[in-house]
């Protein structure tokens, strides 16, 4: 039975005097990620590499399945792990690793050794041409192709031992929490789930804001919103949903401001009441799901006017994805099929029948002066009654 994991990174290799620190982070995540995964894990880095070794009975596939899903990990290698008994006694170990997992098998192999302890009395290059001829002549069905083989055979010498056959790709990207804090503007729908997982890839820790219309919007929309900062949460780790209660804002633009305008000022407001949660949280940033042209309100002219009631930084990471692409990534998470659950938003409850798609900023600026009377207590009142749901 696999009793150790050999986590091979990439990014985090050319972080020079800084790759400690993205180092520490890593193994943090996968202690994190492993504490629901039944067994006993020991998690602890060595040059270039992560290690996780195992005592006792684990689950197997939940550990596979945690470790997937942490960002930084390009490469999670199942690994034999021994001391140091001699080379013959490597060979036979290494033989016997092979019979074990491709049992009857025919396969082409090719044997890569790295030898990082440079004590170690066999040469890499030794290495691989006797421990080629030995794999050769004791498993029926094994051949060698050093061009392109079916099975790679990796060892590396390291103050142990470690033998390894498969590399199964991990998420990529950076750890979580080295790339500072954002703000993500969550709805029910498919697009801003995947921009949270995608700004969460850059090792950014997210908060996350969603508007609420009640009695427009059911609760189910609203626990399917939680649902989806569940899902996102297994990548980024602990997120804040901050549940902000938009009705009377809604209702109030809706009465006071030209139909064809409600899209682009209802969602000016969102970003004004993201942008204060932000602060309050210590974001730096806000994040949203917008891709260009995809409705009224992601036109690079409605953008513009959106943008104009920030000051602090907007992430788009879907801006230029076609719609298709979105959704590729939405089902690699399993966030699509909570996606389009049928509960609508406050989004597509006020949507105008012909809203505008060039809106002018200094017309849209004074509309907005229709709205001065009550607008800065109803959004005080907003921002300080939100429901704030911790979500791990």
């Amino acid at each position: 039975m696999i009793k150790a994991f050999l986590i091979k990174y990439a990014e985090i290799a050319i972080k020079g005097k800084n790759r400690p620190i993205f180092e520490d982070a890593l193994v943090r995540q996968i202690r994190r990620s492993l504490k629901k995964v039944e067994g006993s894990f020991h998690v602890y880095k060595t040059q270039g590499r992560v290690h996780v070794e195992t005592e006792g009975e684990y689950d197997y596939s939940g550990a596979m399945d945690a470790l997937k899903k942490v960002f930084g990990i390009t490469a999670i290698c199942p690994a034999l792990v021994l001391e140091d008994e001699g080379f013959d006694r490597l060979k036979e170990e290494v033989v016997a690793f092979l019979k074990e997992s491709y049992p009857g098998e025919e396969k082409t192999f090719k044997v890569h050794a790295r030898r990082a302890r440079k004590n170690y009395p066999v040469n890499s290059t030794e290495i691989n041409a006797t421990m080629g001829e030995y794999i050769l002549e004791n498993i029926p069905g094994f051949k060698v192709d050093v061009h392109e083989p079916e099975v790679m055979v990796d060892i590396e010498i390291r103050e142990k031992i470690y033998v390894y056959s498969k590399s199964i790709p991990g998420a990529g990207g950076m750890p979580t929490g080295t790339g500072g804090k954002a703000m993500l503007l969550l709805s029910g729908g498919i697009d801003s789930p995947v921009a949270g997982y995608m700004i969460a890839k850059r090792g950014v820790l997210l908060n996350a804001v969603y508007f609420h219309a009640p009695p427009y919007t059911s609760e189910r929309a609203k626990q399917k919103v939680a649902d989806l900062a569940e899902i996102v949460s297994r990548y980024a780790g602990e997120i804040w949903l901050h549940v902000v209660n938009f009705t009377e804002i809604q209702k109030y633009i809706y009465e006071k401001c030209p139909h064809d305008e409600l899209t682009i000022i209802m969602r000016r407001y969102m970003m004004r009441i993201a942008e204060r949660i932000a602060e309050e949280t210590e974001c730096m940033a806000l994040v949203t799901g917008e891709s260009i042209g995809q409705v009224a309100s992601q036109t690079v002219q409605s953008l513009a006017v959106t943008n104009e009631v920030c000051t602090m930084p907007v992430f788009r990471p879907l801006i230029a994805f076609d719609k298709e692409d979105i959704i590729k990534i939405s089902k690699d998470i399993d966030a699509f099929e909570t996606s389009i659950l049928p509960f609508e938003d406050c989004c597509t409850i006020w949507v105008a029948k012909h809203p505008v798609t060039k809106p002018s900023a200094k017309i849209i600026r004074r509309h907005e002066e229709n709205l001065k009377e009550l607008i800065d207590e109803m959004v005080e009142r907003a921002v300080t009654e939100r429901e704030v749901i911790k979500i791990d």
